[in-house]
């Protein structure tokens, strides 16, 4: 934690100064939005950037958003990678546009469904495919499937995982070990013990253990953690996780919606991976909602021998607690469609991967200078510095490095500088658009940032 928080306080007031200074009419549409959003926003956790009031868009085009302030800004949190194509990538655009005038959504199918699974199940390994509108639905689905196949009730994740709002994942160890809800968990319907097993990242005889009891149907991970900051696998993690699912027959899920920054398949190609399930979504559909799962075909044939697929189980595929009647819509097949075959393809990844060495050398090159006591981690067009020496081995030394009010200086001074760093931990993220000139802007902001602090 930084130590001197009168000065860290002092720094925080002259920031919010310029930042009210330069930002009058997202504050006039803020004031504005109260009047029917709690908070001014559409979604509660907008409130949560820095800053009296979020900053309101006006439009955006690749790494660049401008806002209602008519100030550039250089966007590294790109959505959280809902964006990490790009904002308003052109044949994502045109393919979305041209669907959409000819009718959106049918519960029916279009070609487009066929070629987009397709692409995925080039890239990932996994050969049948389904869609959904966001990761968070896949996961639940997913989830729901492991059950039904293994007649087997609980699940396992690990501590601090991100997996959206998925119920059984909002579940983390106390200091005693035992699994309980995670701070902040809105109405949780159960206590999460009775849903959930949970194990630290890279702790393979405590994963070996839960498996071992025959209690759990599914293993739910991320190949690294991203959302408490990014905590890379030690050597060895997924093998065993892989033959501990083999050994006691649990399904294994990967949720390559944040590593799909590690290249065209995430980390389950390019780390020669092998999970029954692959769960991928928010940018495939280059900036609508879409997302999919993909499956073994043996995963497959055990849900339909399962589900009685022919016969009187076929009525209750509507009612079964998976699906939607959006999911699926030609709009966002078409997304996807143009998406994977056009914007995000295997040739953008070389120079996103490269955009984001810079971002990370240069945020070294800072931290190394005024000796701050935090590090930097890279994984592929993805990186995110933690107020600790060394890299966390798992996701409590992650949370455990979180400082807040630190966080938030050094988010509202990138801010107010025209750069946008995602607001719930430390990340930037490169996009096919972002320029090394982008990157730069950010350097040289983040230097002078640390200097304030450690000069």
């Amino acid at each position: 934690m930084y130590e001197d928080r009168a000065r860290l306080a002092a720094l925080w007031e002259d920031e919010l100064a310029t930042f009210r200074r330069l930002h009058p009419r997202s504050g006039e549409l803020a004031a504005r939005g109260r009047a029917h959003l709690p908070d001014g926003v559409p979604m509660l956790w907008m409130a949560k950037w820095p800053g009296d009031w979020p900053v309101h868009v006006v439009e955006a085009a690749g790494a660049h958003f401008t806002c209602a302030d008519g100030i550039d800004h250089v966007d590294l949190c790109l959505g959280d990678t809902g964006a990490m194509v790009g904002h308003a990538p052109a044949a994502s655009v045109a393919a979305i546009s041209e669907r959409l005038a000819r009718g959106a959504t049918f519960m029916l199918p279009t070609e487009d469904a066929a070629v987009a699974a397709a692409l995925l199940a080039e890239r990932f390994g996994l050969p049948e495919w389904q869609f959904t509108l966001t990761a968070t639905d896949a996961n639940r689905h997913v989830l729901r499937y492991a059950r039904q196949a293994t007649r087997r009730r609980r699940v396992l994740v690990i501590d601090h995982c991100y997996h959206g709002t998925v119920d059984e994942a909002y579940a983390t160890l106390d200091d005693a070990g035992r699994v309980v809800s995670r701070r902040g968990n809105i109405g949780a319907p159960v206590p999460l013990d009775e849903t959930t097993a949970v194990v630290e990242f890279d702790d393979v005889a405590g994963l070996e253990a839960a498996l071992e009891t025959g209690e759990i149907a599914a293993v739910l991970v991320e190949p690294a953690m991203t959302n408490v900051g990014i905590v890379l696998p030690q050597p060895g993690w997924h093998e065993a996780v892989r033959a501990a699912c083999d050994r006691t027959g649990t399904i294994l899920v990967i949720d390559e919606t944040h590593t799909l920054c590690a290249g065209p398949g995430g980390m389950t190609a390019r780390d020669g991976l092998r999970p029954d399930v692959v769960v991928v979504g928010k940018t495939i559909g280059g900036g609508i909602p879409a997302a999919a799962w993909g499956m073994t075909h043996e995963l497959a044939a055990r849900v339909r021998e399962s589900l009685d697929w022919a016969g009187e189980g076929r009525e209750d595929l509507d009612v079964g607690g998976v699906g939607g009647t959006l999911a699926g819509n030609a709009v966002s097949m078409a997304g996807i469609r143009a998406t994977l075959s056009q914007v995000l393809t295997p040739e953008v990844y070389p120079g996103m991967i490269a955009r984001a060495g810079e971002w990370t050398a240069g945020v070294q090159a800072a931290i190394d200078e005024f000796g701050a006591p935090w590090q930097v981690t890279q994984l592929g067009a993805r990186a995110e510095y933690s107020f600790r020496p060394t890299a966390p081995a798992n996701g409590r030394e992650a949370a455990e490095a979180e400082d807040f009010a630190l966080q938030q200086y050094l988010h509202l001074h990138a801010l107010n500088r025209g750069i946008l760093i995602t607001p719930f931990h430390n990340m930037a993220l490169m996009s096919p658009a972002t320029s090394s000139a982008d990157v730069e802007r950010h350097t040289v902001a983040f230097r002078e940032a640390v200097a304030s602090l450690y000069a």
